[in-house]
């Protein structure tokens, strides 16, 4: 049997069944990601830092975050950023003291200082030059090196004027993109320093051999590891690797080698959004009981 319908019947069927479509990165801050007027701001430093050893000639701006509930007798825990300016960026899409600030007031994560890096850059020689990006190299190089930086260099810097914590599984460390994976390697490749991972749409692709990671996860016996990966439907896809893909293949060799690990697919792209969205539901969840990250 055939019905036929008006165009105004035909254009109302097809309203009834539409299903609304959320934009791409429609994602909006949380009260728990901005600044609230009755709760104890931290205090936000900026430096520049030379790197005499594991990095030479580089210089990058570095910002410090310090809660206000920060006691000297008391040692704190430490988490760093890499691509440090969009992370400490109070009005940003992704405002980590302010995040720090309420969750920290309210009891929800422990009282932590935050180190917040840029990548390095090597200055130009001549006065009109300009200067050599150094970021590729420090994030998606996979080996130790920029473990070292920060073990070697960064953390007894900051240790000098604050008490920071000697527990690994107090120590986490995040990034966006190539400073994702630039968290992620720091850990695998010192698990006795940093025990905790936050990676934002992580280029686990063939940038420099980041690709290879599901596969050694899945052979490798399992590290004391807990990491957050968010990852978006629209990111990248390009002659490096496809994102999307790249992060689900992270999730399932991590769930596969029994990793304390939690993956959240949204519809963004490659941008801060959505990863600045859920910064209080991942930091709460980093910074959850410790049961499941010690050896």
């Amino acid at each position: 049997m055939t019905f036929f319908h008006s165009p105004v019947t035909r254009i109302l069927l097809l309203l009834a069944f539409a299903t609304p479509v959320k934009a791409a990165d429609d994602y909006t801050l949380g009260p728990a990601a901005q600044i609230q007027p009755d709760v104890p701001q931290g205090t936000i430093t900026k430096q520049v830092w030379k790197s005499q050893h594991v990095f030479p000639g580089t210089e990058r701006n570095f910002w410090l975050y310090v809660p206000q509930q920060y006691a000297p007798q008391t040692p704190a825990c430490v988490m760093v950023f890499q691509d440090g300016h969009g992370y400490v960026d109070r009005h940003g899409q992704a405002p980590v003291p302010n995040v720090f600030d309420n969750l920290i007031h309210r009891g929800e994560m422990p009282v932590t200082i935050g180190i917040f890096l840029d990548p390095g850059v090597i200055p130009a020689t001549k006065p009109d030059g300009t200067p050599r990006q150094n970021r590729s190299f420090e994030y998606d190089t996979l080996s130790d090196q920029y473990a070292r930086f920060l073990i070697e260099e960064i953390m007894p810097f900051v240790a000098e004027s604050y008490n920071l914590t000697d527990d690994p599984n107090c120590r986490a460390i995040c990034g966006i993109s190539s400073g994702g994976i630039c968290a992620w390697t720091v850990a695998w490749e010192r698990p006795d320093y940093f025990r905790k991972v936050l990676s934002h749409i992580g280029s686990f692709t063939n940038i420099r051999g980041g690709h290879v990671y599901p596969a050694l996860i899945r052979k490798t016996e399992r590290k004391p590891i807990r990491v957050y990966l968010q990852e978006g439907s629209n990111d990248l896809d390009n002659l490096h690797g496809n994102w999307p893909l790249a992060n689900q293949q992270m999730a399932a060799a991590l769930k596969f080698a029994g990793y304390d690990y939690h993956f959240i697919m949204g519809d963004g792209g490659h941008s801060w959004k959505h990863g600045g969205s859920l910064l209080p539901a991942s930091m709460r969840w980093l910074w959850r009981s410790q049961e499941a990250t010690t050896e």
